[in-house]
């Protein structure tokens, strides 16, 4: 078992994994770290979908053309979930608000899904399994993948998580220095911001032309800002109403 400190700072995304598979204690560990995740209100506002049907995984790759999803061991889906809340409401005969209309609950059920998440990171990561989180199955095909994992009205996928047996080690990807991140008694003042930020622009381009593998040309700004621009092609708020939220205030 690694340290607190190794799994925290050596953290790495990973994409390619050996076929062995992950072993039944270790997904027990993660699942237990997964249900002691703190939440909203203790709502417990999210479930996990953990996939290992390999049919299924396919199905999901061609929707999203990530690898990773058909070659890990597991596939986790995380997501926010007021069905399971709707239902105890229903056989408790109390009235369900419409929270669902709220933009608070998208807040509310982002924010346990996604931490739920880094409990299972941690977890794995921990036992010197890789992980890699997968934005991108929310964002790729929200209705078919809503389907093929059968989510009720309700819940909607946060974020994915593959999980393997690592087949590689990767360059450790620098992140933004301290003080660009942790700001104190207030937000720090933009042109102090800005130069931090720049330097760490330049360090993303230092690491992406000389790390190993494949290298790229890619600053952090525009790069990131073209995801942006990307994102805006995303109907997102469609899938989100074909779930059953209809965010009004």
């Amino acid at each position: 078992m690694k340290s607190v400190k190794e799994t925290l700072l050596e953290r790495r995304s990973i994409r390619r994994y050996e076929r062995e598979q992950i072993t039944k204690e270790q997904m027990e560990f993660i699942y237990d770290a997964i249900r002691n995740t703190p939440t909203s209100y203790n709502g417990q506002q999210y479930s996990v979908i953990d996939i290992t049907d390999q049919d299924l995984k396919v199905k999901l790759y061609e929707l999203t053309g990530q690898k990773q999803i058909k070659t890990c061991s597991h596939f986790m889906a995380f997501c926010a979930d007021f069905h399971k809340i709707t239902l105890m409401a229903k056989e408790k005969g109390v009235e369900m608000p419409q929270f669902t209309d709220t933009a608070d609950v998208l807040i509310v059920g982002t924010v346990d899904a996604a931490l739920a998440m880094m409990s299972a990171v941690v977890a794995a990561e921990s036992q010197g399994l890789g992980a890699c989180c997968i934005g991108y199955a929310r964002t790729a095909a929200p209705e078919e993948i809503s389907a093929l994992l059968n989510l009720p009205a309700g819940v909607y996928l946060v974020c994915g998580l593959a999980l393997g047996v690592p087949r590689e080690l990767p360059d450790l990807k620098p992140k933004q220095p301290v003080e660009a991140v942790i700001h104190s008694n207030g937000y720090r003042a933009d042109n102090e911001l800005v130069e931090s930020l720049k330097k760490y622009d330049a360090d993303i381009t230092a690491y992406n032309a000389t790390r190993s593998g494949t290298t790229t040309d890619n600053d952090w700004a525009k790069h990131i800002i073209g995801y942006y621009a990307e994102a805006m092609n995303y109907r997102m708020l469609a899938a989100l109403k074909s779930q059953g939220f209809d965010p009004r205030k």
